[in-house]
């Protein structure tokens, strides 16, 4: 039998060796953590299908950014459930809503992170859309985005570092980029999810941000979950319109289009972990099925090797402890 000359494992023989030619390291340094906040005092409610993620007061999210900021976490992005929902969504430009109070007492407790908002109105509307309907149940793009822009604004006057929009009204961005700087706002960051697909994977968080639609979906603004180019057109508009970042979400369905987008555009990327597949896991878990964290660094890594330097993620507390244990 013939030597072979290739012998790859090799550098696979001890721990020491895989790490020395490890091609992607999970750190804590790029992981977002989602948060809800809601209105009210000393208010924190359990996520029945999302376990450990709670609806939160402004208060009771300042004592959780504690532990966030502790635990070496850069950023968190805050998520808004209104007092009262109306067609416009009109809470969420709302500067004593519980987004901006939440923004507000981070600043005040002076804690070391990064705050990112969720610009929606889907959260915010009587019926759930990202946008204002007309009679027949039509989204209007253009009436929406002058709204979504509203919104950014209050967040960065309430001390945002970056702003997400997430409805995938067309011109958004630019909208909202036109006036934060109209504004004197030019150094606030926007995060666009530049590809979000209309997706099965969003279920949980339906529930947490109390957001579900009323009537219909939203396939006529989401993307269409077969479609990779049309990623690409939506992230090349989005960077025209001023995005700084830009996101894919979900993440796991979806590691190609994060690898395409990677390879296209000399832009950091983010990508979404999103609730249903928080959700999966910790289900399995529960059961014994899996091994919860082997399971977990697998997919984190496995988002950041398809080319997102930035995760969102409900797992971050948990892989932040396990990170620091290692």
């Amino acid at each position: 039998m013939t030597f072979p000359t290739h012998r790859p494992r090799r550098l696979r023989r001890s721990e020491a060796l895989r790490g020395f030619v490890r091609e992607t390291r999970l750190s804590k340094e790029g992981l977002v953590y989602p948060m809800f906040a809601c209105p009210g005092t000393k208010v924190r409610t359990e996520v029945s299908s999302m376990p450990g993620i709670y609806q939160q007061s402004p208060d009771r999210i300042v004592e959780e950014c504690r532990e966030v900021a502790d635990l070496g976490i850069p950023a968190v992005i805050l998520f808004g459930l209104p007092e009262h929902k109306d067609e416009t969504g009109s809470e969420a430009a709302d500067p004593s809503a519980a987004v901006q109070r939440s923004i507000d007492a981070i600043r005040k407790a002076k804690l070391d992170l990064l705050v990112i908002t969720d610009v929606c109105l889907c959260e915010y509307t009587s019926h759930g859309h990202c946008g204002v309907i007309e009679a027949g149940g039509v989204v209007l793009n253009d009436p929406s985005i002058a709204l979504l822009a509203d919104a950014a604004l209050s967040h960065a006057r309430a001390g945002a570092d970056i702003v997400a929009p997430s409805d995938m009204m067309d011109g958004r961005v630019a909208a909202i980029r036109s006036k934060l700087d109209a504004n004197s706002f030019q150094d606030i960051a926007i995060l666009s999810y530049a590809a979000k697909y209309c997706s099965a994977f969003y279920g949980p968080f339906r529930e947490a941000a109390q957001s579900a639609p009323q009537f219909g979906d939203r396939r006529s603004y989401q993307m269409d979950p077969a479609n990779a180019r049309e990623a690409l057109r939506e992230v090349a508009l989005d960077l025209e319109e001023g995005a700084d970042i830009i996101m894919v979400k979900p993440a796991l369905s979806y590691l190609d289009i994060i690898q395409r987008v990677r390879e296209r555009f000399d832009v950091p990327v983010a990508a979404y972990n999103v609730s249903a597949e928080f959700s999966m896991v910790k289900a399995a878990a529960q059961k014994g099925w899996i091994e919860e964290q082997r399971i977990v660094l697998e997919i984190l890594t496995s988002i950041q090797r398809a080319g997102a330097s930035i995760v969102l993620t409900y797992h971050a507390k948990d892989v932040a402890r396990w990170l620091k244990n290692c």
